[in-house]
């Protein structure tokens, strides 16, 4: 019987408050209109580790694709894929044919009533293909044999097809040698490559400052490009890539444009397209670009976390698309904020999209029914994925509690889980799940549910955000404990969103960007405003085209050294400042020539 339907009946029997209360949760949960990244899917314990004995959730490389209308999310190392028809709900399929090593960085592509999937590989792998994907079903399209040298690849490919000519192509390359590669596939032999693979363009981290390897492009290292991608809008062809490198803040999206699938390809003067460098949720490299079924560009990436592990990440998304010029951009302004679904085609570069929830919880005094020996619960309110409290014990009823220190109206929450000292390494639904609930209350004594994950099905929520059925007027914000599957509690980051009810801040009266000698270079420095919590610079390569944002927080410097411009290339500066209540308007744009 249909879950809702039992709550209903349950209306007839003792305890008619309660029940009408869970049947109002079921309605409330799948009317859900908004989300926040990272996304909310349960990401898979990776097996690579299993020697080391080290046990982490983990997703990156994504690919989503839009295949008759329904949603596919192919995401490395996870076992599986996801499904959504909304964008909102993600179920995870298992198919019936995988590679046993699993995929890792995959290729997706949907033609007409076809979805074609690939893996990463330096061997003999076949293309896999799938009329059916949303009941896991997949058959063998090739026994494909890349035959290329064992150092090349195809590693992290991209399938291409030309709708205006029917025609075929695979990107590909992961590499600090070689660059990225194209070739033609040829469809009469089944997708083998047609010629010649040629070399597409190579980083150049000496002219463009993004490129430049490190936290903050501070390593001289040499960088590593990867994540190939192919768009085709308005007859141009936009080869994506990501750089510097995975493990940093600063890892993001470019795109080489050119007028033929295999070029000659130009830079794009205003790279990097996606850069999420300050926030939670940092970086935003290695992902894709795709289209709803509104026509909306989305682009996604990789987010980094690196506690357990270099290569623990997470999956994050943003609003896309091509401005009147033909300049590719993704909108990471308030990246990791709530944002609503859209419901339609969206105007400009989907700022109307960001619910205007702002983060209430940073840096507000915190307390934990217990502290497992050094771990302070502060950190669960210091937006940093990388520090962490952890409960002496993993059982219900622990708790956190945040003091928000006013009465705000609470409409979101997020519940930021860490893999501290786990031994997880199989992913089985029936033992890894996560349940909770949420209360609030307006003076720390009478508290309210306001959210309820046992009364859902069990899925696994290590980034789990939930939209409150109806804003809530409270003071003070509970998590309270029912399961997790990892032997120790860990919570990274307990996020609130909502409004408060006094002004936003002003705009900053100064602000001031100038250019270094070393032009990749430019040193930001604004005057800090009372009552704010955080900052967004924006920038970009003319007044109206200020689409990077660089989030800082007001309790770190007011002095910025960026290093992320690309050489001969005139840059406008703005600044705007934000706390509880909402957003001050831009300040005056600053022109760097």
């Amino acid at each position: 019987m249909n879950p809702i339907i039992n709550k209903i009946m349950a209306l007839r029997r003792p305890g008619i408050l309660t029940a009408f209360i869970l049947l109002l949760s079921s309605l409330a949960t799948s009317a859900q209109t908004t989300y926040c990244n990272p996304m909310d899917i349960d990401y898979k314990y990776n097996f690579e580790q299993l020697n080391e004995n080290i046990s982490y959730r983990s997703g990156a490389d994504p690919v989503i694709i839009n295949h008759k209308g329904e949603y596919f999310l192919f995401v490395t190392i996870s076992g599986g894929y996801w499904h959504s028809k909304d964008m909102l709900n993600w179920k995870y399929l298992t198919a019936n044919r995988w590679p046993f090593e699993d995929m890792c960085a995959p290729a997706a592509v949907s033609v007409r009533d076809t979805l074609f999937l690939f893996q990463s590989t330096f061997e003999s792998r076949p293309i896999l293909y799938s009329v059916a994907p949303e009941k896991g079903i997949w058959e063998f399209y090739n026994r494909w044999t890349p035959r290329l040298p064992k150092d090349i690849g195809p590693w992290d490919p991209a399938l291409f097809h030309d709708p205006d000519t029917d025609k075929w192509y695979m990107y590909w390359g992961s590499s600090n040698v070689y660059p990225i590669f194209g070739s033609e596939l040829d469809y009469s032999k089944r997708l083998a490559f047609k010629g010649q693979y040629q070399a597409m363009f190579w980083l150049n981290q000496y002219e463009h400052g993004w490129e430049r390897f490190g936290p903050n492009h501070s390593d001289p290292f040499k960088p590593f490009t990867e994540g190939a991608w192919m768009t085709k809008h308005k007859g141009k062809y936009y080869l994506q890539y990501g750089a510097p490198g995975t493990e940093y803040n600063v890892y993001a999206n470019g795109t080489y444009v050119a007028d033929q699938p295999l070029g000659p390809f130009t830079y794009a003067p205003y790279n990097p397209v996606s850069y999420k460098p300050g926030g939670f949720a940092t970086g935003a490299g290695h992902g894709n670009t795709f289209q709803d079924n509104f026509g909306n560009y989305w682009n996604t990436g990789t987010s980094w976390i690196g506690l357990n592990w270099a290569m623990e990440r997470r999956i994050v998304r943003y609003a896309a698309g091509f401005d009147k010029d033909g300049q590719m951009f993704a909108n990471t302004r308030f990246g990791d904020f709530p944002h609503k679904m859209p419901t339609k085609t969206w105007t400009g570069k989907g700022d109307e999209l960001f619910t205007g929830w702002m983060l209430l919880s940073y840096k507000k005094p915190a307390t934990a029914s217990s502290t497992l020996d050094t771990m302070a619960v502060h950190k669960i309110t210091d937006e940093n994925p990388r520090t962490f409290w952890a409960a002496k014990q993993n059982k219900p009823g622990e708790t956190l509690t945040i003091d928000l220190q006013a009465e705000q109206e609470v409409k979101a929450v997020q519940v930021n889980y860490t893999d501290y000292k786990s031994d997880i390494f199989d992913n089985k639904p029936e033992k890894v799940y996560t349940q909770f609930k949420i209360w609030t209350s307006k003076d720390g004594k009478k508290w309210d549910l306001a959210s309820d994950l046992t009364n859902e099905p069990k899925r696994d929520r290590p980034c789990a955000y939930i939209e409150l059925a109806t804003p809530v007027r409270a003071r003070y914000v509970r998590y309270e404990h029912v399961y997790v599957a990892s032997p120790v509690l860990a919570v990274s980051e307990f996020r609130i969103f909502g409004n408060g009810f006094g002004k936003a801040p002003q705009t900053p009266a100064t602000f001031t960007a100038v250019r270094q000698k070393d032009t990749r270079n430019a040193d930001l420095e604004w005057e800090k405003v009372p009552g704010a919590i955080g900052y967004n610079v924006l920038w970009g390569i003319a007044p109206d085209k200020l689409y990077q944002t660089y989030q800082f927080w007001n309790d770190e410097p007011n002095t910025f050294e960026l290093r992320a411009l690309n050489v001969g290339v005139p840059y406008y500066f703005a600044i705007e400042a934000f706390n509880e209540n909402g957003v001050s308007a831009a300040s005056k744009v600053v022109s760097v020539k």
